[in-house]
């Protein structure tokens, strides 16, 4: 019973309920209804009581919204716009280089016509193959890595200490690094004659720990894969790509050829019609001839890089499978000069990094002398690789080197964003062909126009 009586009150709760549902629906409708009369009443009532003059003010208004063309907005080159969409200008930029460098091209032609001789230097080896002592500083540079490997040898078995080690290693350096300049200046020829210097194989895929390493197979390795720093166990690829092989073989040949034929037709007259002004000290001339060498050597250092950095180091670590293909990163877009030295040459910037910079630091030197000893050091270098061949000491290629220490400060300090990258490719495009005009008049001086004026005396 008791249960009926809940049954029946909750029934009756929800008659009840839905009752007053219902009747509140009917209010809102009927209030809902008698606005609406109300909007249309009011509207008719402004309607009878509208002007002509209303009536023409609201029709031109509607007619200004129809026609209306103008809006609050920026130009599109403002900063403010957040216009970014510079395709067409880039397109701009590449059909003018090329037609401006059309120009240089058939002005070259037709005044020195077609001097491109690709037998011109094989028939420079041919001629004298013995006044080139490269090929026998190859088969000596056996001598120092055999070294090295033996002292490591006596280091892993004890029988030497760690600090004659250390004292043998640095003097095997230190022969690695002054033997191959003295031969080069002191001595005219030491080529006994053609030989060909192989390698000695890969390795395999086996894990391997230290000693195990220290084999002639391992070192012999580790000297023809394109890298400065030596690991144990190095990432290797699954297989030889051979066309990737043959496609980075295709390009080594091509664009060496080219590079040759650029130097050949476009930058040899150049230099030579340099030499004048130089001895004149003409200097309005002197920076015609710089800017007009400026383009073909720029072009030749770009060519060179892919060549070397892309074709030849990949046909290398395919060739040998190894796996580290970061040759090079972005340095195109470097805001800052010390990014593009840590960018542009990764083999170099990692064995700096890895052998020089951090050992420093460790040692307590601060980043700042560290930075600068690293700059030394390769300024050293550069003058290393181009004085002992040319066998004259100028500076030019070591004091190019430092003075990127305050270019470097400069662009950083002042110079953001594009501005820095701007900064960046001029010194690249402008500071070469200086170098390269320095070394080229001296040279002229030292072996031509002496040679002139013993001949005349």
């Amino acid at each position: 019973m008791g249960d009926r009586s809940e049954k029946g009150s909750g029934k009756h709760k929800r008659r009840t309920t839905i009752a007053g549902d219902a009747a509140r629906a009917h209010q809102v409708k009927r209030g809902g209804a008698e606005t609406l009369r109300g909007q249309v009443k009011e509207k008719e009532k402004e309607q009878r009581h509208e002007t002509p003059a209303n009536k023409h003010n609201n029709h031109r208004d509607a007619g200004d919204d129809a026609f209306s063309c103008h809006k609050l907005q920026e130009s599109l080159l403002s900063s403010n716009s957040g216009y970014s969409n510079y395709r067409g200008v880039l397109n701009w930029c590449v059909v003018m280089l090329v037609l401006s460098n059309a120009r240089l091209v058939l002005e070259n032609l037709i005044k020195y016509g077609v001097l491109v001789d690709p037998i011109q230097i094989i028939s420079l080896f041919l001629k004298d193959p013995y006044s080139w002592p490269a090929l026998c500083l190859i088969i000596v540079s056996n001598v120092f890595i055999m070294a090295a490997l033996y002292i490591e040898r006596k280091l892993s078995v004890g029988s030497i200490s760690e600090g004659t080690g250390t004292f043998l290693h640095c003097i095997n350096l230190a022969a690695l690094l002054f033997v191959p300049a003295g031969t080069v200046l002191i001595l005219t020829s030491i080529t006994p004659g053609p030989s060909v210097h192989k390698a000695n194989g890969t390795t395999g895929y086996t894990h391997v720990i230290y000693p195990a390493n220290l084999t002639h197979r391992d070192i012999y390795y580790f000297i023809f894969v394109p890298t400065l720093c030596y690991e144990l166990n190095f990432p290797r690829s699954p297989r030889i790509r051979k066309r990737f092989l043959l496609r980075r073989l295709l390009e080594m040949v091509f664009l060496m050829q080219l590079i040759l034929g650029l130097i050949q037709q476009w930058m040899v007259p150049t230099i030579q019609n340099s030499m004048k002004p130089f001895q004149d000290m003409d200097f309005s001339r002197i920076v015609e001839r710089l800017l007009k060498l400026a383009v073909p050597n720029h072009f030749i250092w770009l060519i060179f890089f892919y060549w070397y950095f892309h074709s030849s180091m990949n046909f290398v670590a395919e060739l040998m499978q190894f796996g580290d293909r970061e040759f090079y990163r972005d340095w195109w877009n470097s805001e800052t000069i010390p990014y593009f030295w840590s960018n542009w040459n990764i083999p170099v910037h990692k064995w700096c990094l890895r052998h020089f910079y951090k050992p420093m630091l460790v040692k307590g030197v601060n980043k700042l002398g560290a930075q600068l000893a690293v700059f030394f050091l390769s300024a050293f270098f550069h003058e290393y690789l181009v004085s002992v061949p040319l066998k004259m000491f100028r500076l030019w290629a070591f004091l190019g080197m430092m003075a990127q220490i305050p270019l470097a400060y400069f662009v950083g300090r002042f110079l953001r964003g594009n501005y820095g990258n701007a900064a960046v490719w001029m010194s690249l495009i402008i500071g070469q062909p200086i170098a390269v005009l320095m070394y080229v008049h001296d040279y002229y001086v030292l072996h031509y126009e002496s040679a002139a004026e013993s001949t005349a005396a």
